[in-house]
């Protein structure tokens, strides 16, 4: 397995190769000599907070003290590790004992792992660097995801999409895998901040999936006293006339009536509007793995929006 696959957890333990180290004892005993991060289900947080892992066909422990790496030193929050059982963790052979009928009886590390993915990938990461990531839980003001081994960074609901939406869960759903790119590398705490609205297109390629006189569905995003803004993709709205039957969060069927591409405006009329089941966030993301810069908004258009990725 490469070293340098550091992958949010719940995406490790489907590799072949991960398996074939967890099937037998001597695997085990390979992946602790040779340093290997596995991958395994929490099903237990005891009475002194350790962590007890399934590997494959036996268990683990992971001790407290070893359960969450912090760049500062700090301790872990107990709900950092509380809210691990049932979950995927990652982790270390740090040393394996024997019980009375001579089965393995694994010491874990997930601080281990955390440990090499900040300091031989997350650390050498730059600005514009595209990375997986897995969508932990939500809040108003953003998503908190994993970008490896269980380490977690901010994306803020400001920079999840150029079209504007009231809480993440309009762009993503908690245990969703997504695409993200570096904003800011890791600082001296450790710090990563991150951005994932210039893989959703630009205005251009987004506008150029529809044409004057189609009707197309679309989202009520916002209504002001001048429209209502309608999402017809994650990275473009178009507004059209206020009505008094309109409401935030439905879905719509709007006609197309005009597009200028110099103003980054697309008109519309609200033909009709439902309540609509919401529908699973699945994007389709460019085939890229680092940006130095993004350009949102035409070359006719007076008013810019870009993104540059400086470290």
């Amino acid at each position: 397995m490469k070293q340098n696959e550091y992958l949010p957890e719940g995406k490790l333990s489907v590799l072949s190769i991960v398996k074939d180290y967890m099937n037998t004892p001597e695997g085990l005993e390979r992946a602790m000599l040779d340093g290997i991060i596995l991958e395994g289900r929490s099903f237990l947080c005891d009475n002194d907070q350790n962590l007890h892992v399934t590997v494959g066909m036996f268990t683990g422990i992971i001790p407290k003290d070893e359960c969450v790496y912090s760049s500062a030193g700090e301790k872990a929050k107990d709900i950092a590790i509380i809210s691990r059982v049932g979950k995927p963790v990652c982790f270390k052979i740090i040393d394996i004992l024997r019980d009375n009928d001579g089965r393995p009886k694994l010491i874990l590390s997930r601080k281990a792992a955390q440990r090499d993915c900040m300091l031989f990938n997350l650390e050498k990461l730059s600005a514009g660097d595209i990375i997986d990531a897995r969508v932990t839980h939500l809040e108003p003001f953003g998503a908190f995801v994993d970008i490896g081994c269980g380490i977690i960074s901010l994306l803020s609901i400001d920079c999840m999409s150029v079209s504007r939406i009231s809480h993440p869960k309009e762009r993503f759903d908690a245990g969703q895998y997504i695409k993200v790119i570096i904003k800011t590398p890791a600082d001296t705490y450790g710090r990563i901040t991150l951005t994932h609205r210039e893989l959703l297109g630009t205005w251009e390629q987004n506008a150029s999936r529809f044409t004057i006189g189609q009707t197309a569905a679309g989202i009520i995003r916002s209504i002001e006293n001048y429209g209502v803004f309608v999402e017809l993709t994650p990275n473009l709205a178009g507004l059209a006339e206020l009505r008094s039957d309109i409401k935030i969060g439905q879905h719509a069927a709007v006609y197309i009536k005009n597009i200028i591409p110099e103003k980054m405006k697309i008109k519309l009329v609200v033909i009709d509007t439902y309540e609509g089941e919401k529908q699973p966030n699945v994007y389709t993301y460019p085939d890229l793995t680092h940006i130095d810069y993004w350009k949102y908004s035409p070359d006719s258009s007076d008013k810019l929006i870009e993104s540059v990725f400086l470290n």
